[in-house]
């Protein structure tokens, strides 16, 4: 009879701790005011400070183009911010999405230029729950797809029917951008720029449990999936980059750290090999998580003009 009551106190014991870290997962990763910038770059591990005076001069010179602000709002009714910068009576403009805890200008800084440069328009959007976009809970490209659609909608009004749009995103903002290949298309999009996305919220974090925090995924990952339904309104995997390039149409450049400790090299290789359309795969030798245009820029930089400038040149 002890040795019963024993048991079931441990496995009470056990379910509330499975619950406890759940929850603490939740409200870390999830939920807006929790989401800490600096401790994500500390767990990507990327020293940053190498290239602080890179970004800090691409900054000043952005800062000194013709730009504007821009707001739209979601399907689900929140305010979401952009910032255009026009070239001339281009044609031609890249939408760009940052990563998780970042912001538009924080990422684009230093590809803003390079775009801008080589004649495209550019949209440098905070996704939903960062910056000035509005939104409590963080989307991880699930829901930032449908958002990623009404700003693809905005640029045609602005631009115009005979225009052509590139998507652009790294980590968080690349899984936005590969989920949104899987929707019905205006055809004015005409590729995308995926750098180190994940799969799936539920993929990195099954990674990330186990690779950093030494945990095993099960059962806590089932517990914190069910928080997310109740409380954001969506599933970790319930949009799997995978099975949405499997559906893309448009050609795709995958680009991805050999070094990315964060988001596994592993995962660009499953995308690309998922991936259905004109495809090309990247990988930078040295490179951490979302450091490669940083660590090789020409590498980079050739990667795109290479594979994604021809592109457009029919248009």
């Amino acid at each position: 009879m002890k040795i019963g009551k024993w048991l079931v106190g441990a496995v009470a014991a056990g379910a509330a701790g499975e619950y406890a870290i759940a929850s603490y997962f939740f409200h870390r990763t999830m939920i807006r005011a929790n989401a800490k910038r600096d401790r994500t770059q500390k767990m990507a591990g990327t020293d940053w400070d190498l290239y602080i005076p890179t970004i800090r001069a691409a900054k000043e010179w952005l800062a000194g183009q013709p730009q504007e602000d821009v707001w739209v709002t979601s399907t689900d009714g929140l305010r979401l911010f952009g910032k255009f910068f026009p070239c001339g009576n281009s044609k031609k403009t890249v939408i760009c999405f940052h990563g998780y805890t970042s912001e538009g200008l924080n990422d684009y800084s230093t590809l803003a230029r390079f775009y801008l440069d080589n004649g495209y328009n550019l949209m440098i959007v905070d996704q939903r729950a960062h910056g000035k976009s509005e939104g409590t809970y963080i989307g991880f490209g699930c829901l930032d797809r449908l958002d990623a659609k009404v700003w693809i909608d905005y640029m045609v009004g602005r631009v115009g029917e005979d225009s052509s749009i590139l998507l652009h995103g790294d980590s968080m903002g690349a899984a936005t951008v590969l989920m949104t290949t899987g929707l019905e298309l205006p055809r004015q999009v005409k590729a995308a720029v995926s750098d180190c996305a994940f799969t799936s919220a539920w993929d990195v974090f099954c990674a990330v449990l186990k690779n950093m925090y030494h945990l095993p995924p099960f059962p806590i990952m089932q517990i914190a999936n069910q928080m997310v339904k109740k409380r954001a309104g969506y599933e970790l995997d319930e949009c799997n980059a995978k099975r949405e390039v499997a559906k893309a149409e448009i050609p795709i450049l995958f680009i991805h750290g050999k070094d990315d400790s964060f988001v596994p090299c592993s995962m660009a290789h499953e995308l690309y090999e998922n991936c259905q359309s004109q495809k090309e795969l990247v990988v930078i030798d040295g490179a951490g998580h979302v450091e490669s245009c940083y660590k090789n820029p020409e590498s980079y930089e050739e990667a795109v003009r290479s594979f994604i400038f021809p592109i457009f040149e029919h248009f």
